[in-house]
């Protein structure tokens, strides 16, 4: 265990981040219940409300959490680049939302649709449990794409075709998955592509030219620098 505990003692800094991103968020939740923008595009007006998409949007859970322990037990250069890009937008999501308080009005009456099923039950819970505001940039976006650049450029991952595809298929499902359930606007996935966009080469255009596989201690550190 003690073995254990210190070939992987770089897993604080996740566990360390996510209590204060939790913390933070969950203040937003209860503080931001009034008086925010509401956010909306005409184009939202045109994409259907389709209860299936609840499909990808939870497979996003178990989508993140699965490849950052991926990288914490392959590879501690990615694992810190992918932390990195993953923390440097939620940190820049909490901000927009402490100083720009925003949410949406775009989530239908259940109800009034006409029909049943085990889809629109997941929702209900969801529409409880998740309130309509702090919605821009979509985190769900901007994590997938994180995700996504993580999984494209890691050198242990360099010739699995399929994961690659099968990352970049879930990718657009679960960005999909935000705006066909009303979730989010047009607006918030577009923010998270171009916060992906500006963050990304921060952690991932820096890579040294001898780490063609793992990297060393010293390029874990300068992912940081």
């Amino acid at each position: 265990m003690k073995d254990f505990i210190k070939k992987y003692r770089h897993t604080w800094l996740i566990l360390t981040y996510l209590p204060i991103y939790m913390l933070w968020f969950l203040t937003l939740e209860k503080a931001v219940t009034k008086d925010y923008y509401i956010i909306r595009s005409p184009l939202d007006s045109y994409i259907p409300f389709v209860e299936w998409f609840i499909i990808p949007y939870l497979l996003w859970f178990p989508f993140i959490a699965g490849f950052v322990l991926y990288f914490i037990l392959k590879d501690k250069t990615d694992y810190y680049r992918l932390c990195g890009l993953l923390m440097s937008g939620m940190t820049v999501f909490l901000l927009v939302c402490t100083f720009f308080p925003n949410g949406l009005d775009l989530r239908p009456d259940l109800s009034t649709l006409g029909r049943d099923n085990v889809f629109l039950d997941i929702i209900r819970v969801l529409h409880k449990a998740d309130t309509a505001t702090n919605v821009c940039p979509s985190i769900h976006v901007y994590n997938s794409l994180a995700v996504c650049v993580a999984v494209f450029t890691s050198a242990h991952l360099k010739t699995r075709y399929v994961v690659k595809a099968g990352t970049l298929v879930l990718t657009i499902f679960i960005c999909m998955s935000t705006v066909f359930l009303k979730q989010h606007s047009i607006i918030d996935v577009f923010c998270s592509f171009v916060l992906a966009a500006v963050l990304s080469p921060v952690f991932y255009l820096r890579r040294s030219p001898k780490s063609a596989g793992a990297a060393s201690k010293e390029d874990t550190e300068n992912a940081f620098n």
